[in-house]
């Protein structure tokens, strides 16, 4: 497939222009080669998608942006929007002052707008900074999400800014048994994401992966009030790396869990797609807002005479400590993040990217 590879010192990325999607991010880092994506296994083998599949599934791949998040029929779209389901055109590629920057354009609109997706890369960072343009369209409360997703083949350990509570949707993502499994109640409203009702009784600890095998399920979390800086952290024991995902939570309030354990054996699934953890921030509607969080968005509205910008940060860095992340807040020219089990570590940043 036609891709751009863009690097700078210490990090390179491999865009796809079919669906634009990040298909790689590679972090050279304390003399180690650090990746953390996923990749579905049938991606780069011609197969033919069931009929009302979204095209991105053939491509399934590391994190791309979904406008609509979800159904995007209001667009006359297939799931997850035009930005994850049609080509891309890179614009060009900039290298100055220690970064580089590329441009790429969506091949059609999106509800009506022009989409430009920009990659930002600086020397000695670990990150990779994303940002989406939209001009002009028309939307209301439009959900939105970078759709980031990361291979754990040996399981990982799952920490987040503090949230309100963690919710499941009406309905399992899975529901005929003939054809797959979601195992969490649906719906369900936790505090703690530590103790979360499954369907058949008891609890599971979705702050741990895999907290089941042969499973397809989806979990919401929604941002604490006040929330100065909304992060995700993955941590691979095994492999000794951490992936890192930052938002501002005043524009991204909510962190969506999709967790793909061979829980789907329809095509093109077929019960090998494994050891995936989708980690998609962004905005979508809540099952059931209280007055208690009035002011968290939920959409996304463009501007038809003007711009809307949708910002997200990711990156990956190699990790030693046991144990979760306790914190992780801004720290002069880059982030401190805390484990549970030591003292905090400094990782070079530009958390102002996301306009906090």
């Amino acid at each position: 497939m036609a891709h751009v590879e863009i690097e700078a010192d210490g990090i390179r990325a491999r865009v796809e222009l079919l669906f634009g999607m990040i298909s790689e991010l590679v972090v050279e880092r304390g003399g180690r080669e650090i990746s953390m994506l996923h990749k579905a296994p049938w991606v780069g083998q011609d197969i033919a998608l069931p009929d009302g599949a979204g095209p991105h599934l053939g491509g399934l791949a590391g994190d791309f942006f979904c406008a609509p998040f979800g159904d995007a029929s209001a667009d006359g779209a297939p799931g997850h929007g035009w930005p994850a389901n049609t080509s891309w055109t890179h614009v060009g590629t900039e290298r100055s002052g220690g970064e580089t920057v590329a441009r790429f354009r969506l091949d059609r609109k999106a509800m009506g707008a022009d989409l430009v997706k920009e990659l930002r890369l600086v020397d000695g960072h670990p990150f990779l900074y994303q940002r989406h343009i939209f001009t002009g369209g028309r939307a209301e409360n439009m959900s939105v999400a970078n759709h980031a997703m990361v291979s754990l083949p040996n399981g990982g350990q799952l920490s987040f800014s503090q949230k309100r509570w963690w919710e499941t949707p009406a309905a399992p993502l899975e529901s005929d048994p003939a054809r797959g499994r979601s195992l969490l109640a649906c719906p369900a409203k936790v505090a703690d994401p530590a103790q979360f009702p499954l369907a058949a009784g008891g609890e599971a600890d979705i702050t741990r992966y895999p907290f089941a095998s042969r499973h397809e399920d989806f979990a919401v979390g929604v941002e604490a009030e006040g929330s100065r800086l909304g992060w995700s952290t993955v941590a691979r024991e095994k492999e000794g790396d951490l992936f890192i995902s930052l938002r501002n939570p005043a524009r991204l309030p909510v962190t969506m869990l999709w967790f793909s354990n061979g829980g789907r054996d329809y095509a093109p699934w077929n019960g090998r797609h494994v050891n995936c953890l989708g980690v998609e921030e962004g905005l979508r509607e809540l099952n059931e807002l209280p007055p208690s969080a009035a002011g968290v968005p939920t959409g996304l509205t463009l501007d038809p005479g003007g711009t809307t910008e949708v910002r997200h940060i990711i990156g990956c860095v190699p990790w030693d400590e046991a144990g979760k992340i306790a914190s992780l807040a801004q720290a002069g020219h880059g982030i401190d993040v805390t484990p549970t089990s030591g003292r905090a570590v400094t990782i070079p940043c530009d958390p102002a990217f996301l306009g906090l």
